[in-house]
């Protein structure tokens, strides 16, 4: 199976907690470690979402929580809180546009902040092929992908079961 949902209780009850698509968090986890748990990339990113342990310390200050160690970080339920938590605050700082809130999660916030000052992108900038780095512009695209397909296999299955929760 190309498209497999696991943690999807985690995923889904994490997205409706925070208001993230869930197909956009498995899209995220399938292409950051495709689901390996042990995951951690030459850069230091860390399980299944591949957070940094830094952005995970400031996840646990703004949720009034004890920072984790990388042991924890590796931990499923960790990690996918604090993953989804992330996708969310980007979502809410880029506007709610995916393609930048994406493009933050793969090169960080300060990067889409200054592409958007100096290239002139507004709050419905949808254009990928502009991202400058090749290595955000090509994540950007295959986690977009992997959702369109996501939603097309899992979109009604459950879908009463995600809208309660949400409310």
């Amino acid at each position: 199976m190309l498209y497999p949902f696991p943690y999807r209780d985690k995923i889904e009850t994490h997205a409706a907690r925070y208001r993230v698509d869930r197909f956009l968090a498995i899209s995220v986890m399938k292409v950051e470690s495709n689901f390996a748990e042990d995951a951690r990339s030459k850069s230091g990113a860390v399980g299944l979402m591949q957070i940094m342990p830094e952005t995970a310390n400031w996840i646990a200050t703004q949720l009034d929580e004890k920072p984790p160690s990388i042991r924890q970080l590796h931990n499923s339920d960790t990690n996918i809180k604090y993953g989804i938590w992330y996708l969310a605050e980007l979502e809410d700082e880029f506007f709610g546009n995916d393609v930048l809130a994406l493009a933050a999660y793969n090169a960080g916030r300060g990067n889409v902040h200054h592409w958007m000052e100096s290239n002139g992108w507004r709050k419905n900038f949808s254009n990928v092929d502009a991202i400058p780095f090749d290595e955000t512009r090509h994540y950007v695209k295959k986690v977009l992908a992997c959702r369109e397909k996501y939603s097309e296999l899992y979109g009604t299955e459950n879908n009463g079961n995600f809208l309660a929760l949400m409310k």
